[in-house]
């Protein structure tokens, strides 16, 4: 196992380091210039100058890029060109919050499309596999930002049970954090709750078909613990694995989520900074997505191995 870990560790660091000269590249590729969106309407020429100097801009790229990787192997991801405050503050008030958001998803994905799934495979070319397999398509086809703005609609400004946008911290009142977010969860869950219900139906019907489910089944079991304890048990390992990638896409993704219903997270910070042509920010975002991407393929990979015993001798 330790063997393993240690693999895709040194294929993860190359990875990390080629995405940052991707993003790095591509940032100073943007049109418009920083400084001037800063300095606002005083263009004075030495106001300019002094602003360049201060943020490094006037470095050849290649010492602003190899400068800024050493100060964020130092914790240190730079300042906001916009606030003046340091990109980690920032990082570390903001993330929470989409990583809330991202696990409340889950669980709404979890508790609708795993059991959708096994209910469909079992229930094989019937009614009710076929009704599961119509919902999975409508949730992966229905946009979010339609689905949201509908739920506002109808459970916020009509039936009044839930508040329509905002957000309250969980460390201020659990019960009305939560309460903020239960329709952005749903909304993104849903989608998620698609991907998950066609996977684990795959799965289980791949399980199914094996011997020793017909041999658990010939020795008089109950169907019940035939289908939970033999096959799904079984087919869990991709189930697992797309979960954790799916964590990873929500914590990218939930930008347009945040949007419309107003959350201060992770997602509204990047579309804020490139708007603002805020390089520090969006760069130490892109940084940090993409090791989450990273962490959440190797937490992927290890839950592969430790589901599936037959991996740790190989």
């Amino acid at each position: 196992m330790l063997t393993y870990l240690a693999r895709r560790v040194m294929i993860a660091i190359p990875t990390l380091i080629l995405i940052s000269i991707f993003v790095f590249a591509l940032q100073k590729m943007l049109p418009g210039d920083p400084v001037l969106a800063l300095a606002g309407d005083d263009r004075d020429p030495e106001t300019l100058a002094r602003l360049r100097e201060l943020y490094h801009l006037n470095d050849p790229i290649w010492m602003q890029y190899l400068q800024w990787v050493k100060n964020a192997l130092q914790g240190d991801l730079g300042r906001s060109i916009r606030t003046g405050l340091p990109v980690s503050d920032m990082i570390a008030q903001k993330l929470p919050v989409t990583i809330q958001l991202a696990v409340m998803s889950m669980i709404f994905a979890a508790a609708i499309g795993i059991p959708a799934g096994i209910i469909s495979a079992v229930k094989k070319g019937t009614i009710t596999d076929y009704a599961a397999n119509v919902i999975a398509l409508s949730g992966l086809s229905i946009p979010n930002f339609w689905l949201g703005i509908m739920l506002i609609l109808l459970v916020s400004v009509k039936w009044r049970l839930l508040p329509a946008s905002g957000y309250v911290p969980l460390s201020e009142d659990p019960v009305q954090s939560i309460r903020t977010m239960l329709m952005p969860a749903f909304v993104l869950g849903t989608a998620l709750a698609a991907s998950l219900m066609r996977h684990t139906r795959s799965a289980m019907l791949g399980v199914l078909r094996q011997d020793y489910v017909r041999t658990a089944r010939a020795k008089g079991l109950a169907e019940r613990r035939v289908i939970m304890h033999h096959a799904f048990r079984n087919a869990l390992t991709p189930v697992v694995t797309l979960m954790a990638l799916l964590f990873g896409e929500l914590i990218a993704g939930a930008v347009l989520t945040e949007q419309i219903f107003t959350i201060p997270g992770f997602g509204k910070m990047v579309v804020d900074a490139v708007f603002n042509r805020d390089y520090a920010v969006v760069q130490a975002v892109v940084l940090v997505t993409a090791l989450g991407f990273i962490l959440m393929n190797l937490l992927a990979d290890l839950a592969y191995v430790a589901l599936n015993p037959r991996l740790r001798t190989g």
